[in-house]
């Protein structure tokens, strides 16, 4: 019988699904998140809470048990989203602590090889964001980018942003799961809109100095002015800077 455990969605929560299925020595499990969830009139369903004492545990054995770059690559499989992820997640961790010998790199093992593939997949897009982020001046004095990264990097790329701008205030902001990160110069705190549309608009004249305005124009008038049309190549360049990261940068207003 397979038991159905939902989850609130967050990584602690998800370490303590962990924990509790080697608790409750659970076999088959289905682990979806409860935005996620379809309730089964034929069972009830095992919810379960973060829970910060049994989540590091589960992170304590895995650290006994996995190089730093291991577990940062099933940190970042977690960030992927994919749908399923959380049930190859866990078949690696039981392969994990049930071989004396490191497993990390034993691709034989199909789940083995496919966290290898996602981590890889997130640290791109992480690269890329780092790489396309593209700041603006508000009327508040602080610096505001927007992004929409295919996986939820914004905890990847944290630490990059706070030393590389550490003497401005700024705003990474997820459009796409509708939250981000604020630098006040001291420390960096996640943050939530409650407005839908603010912020989006990075043409908005009400919300970005006069000044900026004019910088993104200028901009602009740069890039075209250095492209060199008999040496374009645009397959090239959708490779480095795919479509779909366009809209939000200046450049290509």
């Amino acid at each position: 019988m397979i038991t159905t455990i939902i989850y609130e969605g967050s990584w602690l929560s998800f370490l303590t699904v962990v924990f509790e299925i080697y608790e409750r020595k659970l076999g088959a499990v289905n682990i979806l998140k409860n935005n996620k969830a379809q309730i089964n009139i034929f069972g009830v369903p095992l919810l379960i809470g973060a829970d910060p004492p049994k989540a590091k545990r589960v992170i304590q054995g895995l650290k006994a048990k996995l190089t730093t770059e291991g577990l940062k690559n099933l940190f970042s499989c977690f960030l992927s989203e994919i749908e399923g992820i959380e049930n190859d997640m866990l078949s690696f961790i039981r392969l994990v602590f049930e071989n004396e010998k490191s497993v990390e790199t034993a691709y034989g093992y199909p789940e083995v090889l496919r966290l290898s593939k996602i981590g890889r997949m997130v640290y791109r897009e992480k690269h890329r964001m780092e790489a396309f982020v593209r700041f603006q001046l508000t009327q508040d004095d602080i610096y505001y980018s927007s992004i929409e990264p295919d996986f939820n990097v914004i905890p990847l790329i944290t630490n990059h942003f706070k030393k590389r701008y550490a003497d401005q205030k700024w705003i990474i902001y997820d459009l796409k799961r509708e939250y981000g990160i604020y630098y006040d110069l001291v420390e960096v705190n996640e943050i939530y809109f409650d407005f839908k549309n603010d912020y989006q608009s990075v043409k908005d004249e009400k919300i970005f100095k006069d000044d900026e305005i004019l910088y993104q124009v200028l901009w602009q008038d740069y890039f075209k002015h250095i492209n060199i049309a008999s040496r374009k190549n645009t397959k090239l360049h959708l490779k480095h800077v795919p479509k779909r990261y366009w809209k939000n940068l200046v450049e290509k207003f």
